[in-house]
């Protein structure tokens, strides 16, 4: 390794950020498999927390599925739920050990800029604590939406920080040569309120069993403004229980929950199309992955309704619903860093290079 790769401390700047890259892989698989595990309908394939009938994996045996069977008579054994819930249940532990670490790291090395920033792990820290309440909560309070709707935020709200703390540690290189004007600021900034909104919404898409509310497009069961309840469909007081799997909502509830979010997606269209032009204009190097993620996840939402949800689709939606976002934190961040300046000396300069004053 190259001694201009090490801080005075002897630590190297590059393992925290070879570090950052895979803890937000790491991630991203947990979103991937939260994903797939609520849309094969496997968030309660193991009703109790944290382990799965009692055991530390889940019963596989005969005599360990009658017995499983017998401590939870109403929740009977289906190999096919209960493996894709603890795989993601693992995954999410390592992911929080992974963050732990970042923490401890962040403490011991305080003030050294071969440390991550203080700040941003302790609120890794504190997020991955409560995905972890929400993750229990979410099977006691059997798939209640709100709790489902608000795990799905926190995990994306959790990747989205690991994906800051690569930029910050310079992981990427230098914000400036993404060349993202700091006038276009306050525009990115809208898109990207826009964007979170409308992961909120897919998220009380997914959670009440909306998806497939409206079977045509760009209509809705023929109608441009369809019969729909938007007080039902987005009343967050219901009640807890007993069990959401399914959906509870009657169908017009369901349209106004699908239909507004339709609406949502021509919404972000619109700001995040325009945005992309003025990186483009401005020359950009952000202005093509930004688009590229845009018209995919515009494509899967079509996809998925035109295929009727078939799984690969639901899940990619998911996925570069991920990807349009980080992309629009990148975004983001460029455009403060070119108004606001380098940053501080506590944060990382890149390898062979000196630190910003």
């Amino acid at each position: 390794m190259d001694n201009t790769d090490r801080t005075e401390t002897g630590y190297s700047t590059s393992l925290l950020r070879r570090a950052a890259l895979l803890a937000v892989l790491f991630a991203g698989g947990v979103v991937f498999l939260g994903a797939y595990t609520r849309l094969v309908d496997a968030g309660l394939g193991c009703p109790d927390w944290p382990g799965c009938y009692g055991h530390v994996l889940w019963p596989t045996e005969a005599g360990e599925i009658a017995a499983a069977e017998a401590a939870f008579p109403d929740a009977p054994v289906d190999l096919s739920k209960t493996w894709p819930e603890m795989v993601h249940r693992y995954f999410a532990g390592t992911l929080g050990l992974i963050i732990l670490g970042f923490a401890a790291w962040a403490v011991r090395g305080r003030g050294r800029p071969d440390a991550p920033p203080l700040g941003l792990s302790l609120l890794l820290l504190a997020m991955v604590i409560l995905q972890g309440a929400f993750g229990a909560w979410t099977v006691t309070l059997k798939l209640w939406p709100q709790v489902v709707t608000a795990h799905l935020l926190g995990g994306f709200t959790t990747l989205s920080l690991l994906w800051l703390l690569c930029l910050r540690t310079g992981a990427l290189g230098e914000p400036q040569r993404f060349g993202v004007p700091a006038q276009l600021l306050p525009h990115a900034v809208l898109a990207l309120v826009a964007v979170v909104l409308q992961i909120a919404l897919g998220g009380w898409v997914s959670s009440n069993y909306a998806a497939l509310a409206c079977p045509d497009l760009p209509t809705c069961h023929g109608a441009w403004v369809p019969p729909m309840d938007l007080e039902a469909g987005f009343d967050v007081t219901q009640s807890v229980g007993p069990n959401y799997l399914g959906g509870l909502l009657e169908n017009e509830a369901r349209v106004a929950i699908q239909y507004v979010h339709r609406v949502g997606a021509l919404v972000v269209a619109a700001l995040v199309g325009a945005l992309v032009w003025r990186l483009f204009q401005a020359g950009s190097r952000l202005a093509a992955p930004v688009g590229l993620v845009l018209a995919a996840q515009l494509t899967l939402g079509v996809l998925n309704v035109v295929l009727k949800l078939p799984l690969w689709s639901a899940t990619l939606h998911n996925a570069v619903g991920a990807l349009t976002l980080l992309a629009l934190v990148t975004v983001n961040y460029a455009a403060v860093y070119r108004r606001r300046g380098p940053e501080p000396a506590t944060l990382r300069s890149l390898p062979g290079r000196p630190v910003a004053a």
